[in-house]
């Protein structure tokens, strides 16, 4: 619930008439700017699978929705290493989580950096297999997993409904052509690199569906493509020291987990 005062509620009214006047220019160009946006995400995502070598660095944030509805930001940073069609190198730091994944085209290796353990399977084939695997049977996705495909417009578009094409927007210093998208259960955006080098700067993720709608964001930094921008072998060292174990103790190893120990997941609202 909101509160506001008297003065608060008058320049609300003004916000509101403001954003009427912008639905309705935003609605007015609705279809002449549809194509634009999907031509626009279209040659991103022809860029990225053309790119056989990709690093990036990244920061995001993950809400969740307290049971009394305060809503709650996790953010940790990372780096991504991708050699198509086979081979990736990803890590997640935060408060909470400490996470080295490693896959060499037969094996995934996850090691949780905070308790010097890890866990180790079989995944022969390419990262596009990888990642419905970790999603699907391991039920730990990589980082941005939707933007590391072989084929990113049509993972983003399944399902879509609704598309905008809200201009031009700056993150990190790097203009973007700013998209906006309605599916059947959660809305998002991207920002995309103006130029030669069409890459996703930022992505946002809103569950429309759960209460409180909480957001997921990955913003891109550091990022590099192309010849010399991958400088790891993709072959897991583990610590010294450090425990092997069986894949079944994947949910027991607190680093690895999306949400720190203290929290509780409960029903939807």
């Amino acid at each position: 619930m909101i509160f506001r005062t008297r003065r608060g509620l008058q320049h609300s009214l003004l916000g509101a008439a403001a954003a009427l006047a912008l639905t309705l220019a935003a609605s007015t160009s609705a279809t002449a700017d549809e194509s634009d946006a999907k031509a626009l995400l279209k040659g991103m995502s022809d860029y990225l699978a053309a790119q056989k070598s990709i690093s990036l660095s990244y920061d995001s944030v993950y809400e969740v929705v307290s049971k009394d509805k305060q809503k709650l930001q996790l953010a940790s940073s990372g780096t991504v290493e991708l050699s198509r069609p086979d081979k990736i190198h990803a890590t997640r730091s935060g408060g909470f989580a400490d996470i080295d994944l490693v896959f060499d085209g037969k094996t995934v290796s996850m090691l949780d950096r905070s308790e010097n353990a890890y866990v180790q399977a079989e995944v022969p084939g390419s990262v596009d297999n990888l990642i419905d695997q970790l999603r699907d049977k391991f039920h730990r996705p990589l980082p941005a997993a939707d933007l590391l495909g072989s084929n990113v417009y049509d993972v983003l578009m399944a399902d879509v409904t609704e598309v905008k094409d809200l201009g031009s927007g700056v993150i990190g210093g790097t203009e973007c052509d700013h998209l906006a998208f309605r599916a059947k259960e959660l809305d998002w955006q991207i920002w995309i690199a103006q130029g030669k080098t069409p890459y996703p700067c930022r992505y946002v993720i809103t569950t429309t569906q759960v209460d409180q709608a909480p957001q997921f964001t990955f913003q891109v930094r550091e990022w590099k493509a192309g010849d010399g921008s991958v400088a790891g072998d993709f072959s897991f060292k583990a610590p010294a020291g450090a425990k092997a174990l069986d894949m079944a103790a994947l949910k027991e190893l607190k680093g690895l987990n999306e949400m720190p120990s203290n929290f509780t997941t409960g029903d939807a609202q």
